[in-house]
């Protein structure tokens, strides 16, 4: 090859590495969002006046699959923990672990990567801050249990002098505010702006760091929220509170879809799902204003064994979990103490009971908001006819989805491992 060839071949491919080298990388974690979910969501926004299925954000931005097996000692099924560490370092560890290997040593996160580059990094989930997914960009723990520990790390574990993160929102007061430790005074102290009151993002300091916790553990249902949606908003704030010159890593999480799947409750599943949707359709926005952000969507499992069609009748009906005006979860609170069950629940739900139906509402043996809560959701599986497997995890593949700079990256079949080291090859990390 003659040496001018050969320059002009290295010049092209460094000129290829600078323009998918992304200045801001946004990860989402739909935790429990394996595909019947996405499948679903797309009939249950569909509009019925129409007469065809109208795609999603999610149908616009798909590129592959991933599958999401742990550390194989621990067989073929993952948990939140040990999937996100995968997605989160590049290496396969226990179920339970936080960003540690199976030999519960740390691991470098492609977060603290993009710390130690000088990013501003942040984390906007519906759960609590330190909860698995969260904690696995962000710390190191053996055991995703230890939350009073890992929220502790927030504040003790510098990365080269400086707090890991710049931007936290989500929920976990009372990991937050204990009686051992006040980590909220402490972090004010530290320079931090705090809010608890999801109002108040709208009057954050700029480019000063901030951390909002706006419930004891993790947010309500998206189903009990003001438009159905609070993950989109926290997204927001995160993003113009993290922009600068160096650039941003910001981990965001649609923690409860996983919690819709272990609670076999498709309504507030769906609810989740909406959030999701609402926040990805103002990040193809931002994107297509900052043309150097890479955004990268995924599970780390899926949850619930949830299926689309639950007999045999070739049909699934997603008009019966259109109209709920609150999440089943605190419909079966309300009907608790109601002195007319049927018409609150008709009230909530937004359809009229039929007989049978109100005699399980009626029938309840023991007054309890969990025992309402089984009847209100098996009302609402029958209605559309919905079915769960399980309320733990499953070990099917996950959707990928990717858009922005370096977005090809991700397509293809990939194993969740894979998402984490093209994340880190973007990043200009080489070993």
């Amino acid at each position: 090859m003659k040496l001018s060839t050969l320059l002009l071949f290295v010049l092209t491919m460094t000129s290829v590495t600078a323009q998918t080298a992304p200045k801001n990388i946004i990860m989402v974690v739909g935790d429990g969002m394996g595909p019947e979910y996405v499948t679903a969501y797309r009939m249950y926004n569909d509009d019925a006046a129409t007469p065809q299925l109208e795609p999603t954000v999610f149908d616009s931005i798909l590129v592959g699959m991933a599958s999401t097996t742990p550390a194989m000692s621990e067989g073929y099924v993952t948990d939140s923990a040990a999937g996100a560490t995968a997605l989160a370092t590049g290496v396969k560890t226990y179920n339970g672990a936080i960003a540690v290997d199976v030999n519960k040593q740390p691991l470098l996160t492609v977060l603290e990567y993009a710390k130690q580059q000088g990013r501003k990094t942040g984390i906007a989930v519906t759960s609590q801050i330190n909860h698995a997914t969260p904690a696995g960009f962000s710390t190191h723990n053996e055991s995703r249990q230890n939350y009073n520990a890992i929220a502790d790390s927030y504040f003790d574990a510098k990365l080269h002098g400086q707090f890991r993160l710049d931007v936290m929102l989500g929920g976990g007061w009372k990991y937050f505010k204990r009686a051992d430790r006040d980590l909220v005074s402490q972090f004010q102290h530290a320079g931090y702006q705090y809010i608890d009151d999801m109002a108040q993002l709208a009057n954050v300091k700029a480019q000063q760091p901030l951390l909002g916790l706006f419930a004891d553990a993790g947010l309500p249902w998206a189903l009990d929220m003001p438009g159905h949606t609070r993950l989109a908003p926290l997204v927001k704030s995160a993003v113009k509170q993290l922009e600068n010159k160096q650039g941003f890593f910001l981990l965001v999480e649609a923690s409860q879809i996983d919690w819709g799947g272990h609670s076999n409750d498709v309504a507030a599943s769906m609810g989740e799902m909406h959030d999701l949707a609402l926040t990805l359709t103002w990040l193809k926005q931002y994107v297509d204003q900052h043309a150097d952000t890479l955004v990268v969507v995924t599970a780390d499992h899926s949850t619930g064994g949830f299926t689309i069609g639950a007999r045999e009748q070739y049909q699934w009906a997603p008009q019966w979990l259109q109209n709920l005006s609150a999440s089943p979860e605190t419909l079966a609170k309300r009907l608790l103490d109601s002195s007319d069950k049927v018409t609150l629940a008709e009230s909530v739900l937004g359809f009229s009971l039929n007989p049978q139906e109100k005699a399980q509402l009626l029938e309840v043996s023991e007054k309890k908001q969990k025992a309402y809560y089984k009847v209100v959701t098996a009302i609402l599986d029958e209605r559309s006819i919905s079915g769960w497997t399980t309320h733990g995890h499953t070990g099917v593949d996950v959707p990928v989805f990717a858009f922005g700079e370096g977005s090809e990256q991700f397509r293809g079949q990939l194993d969740n491992t894979d998402i984490a080291k093209n994340i880190f090859k973007l990043m200009g990390k080489t070993d």
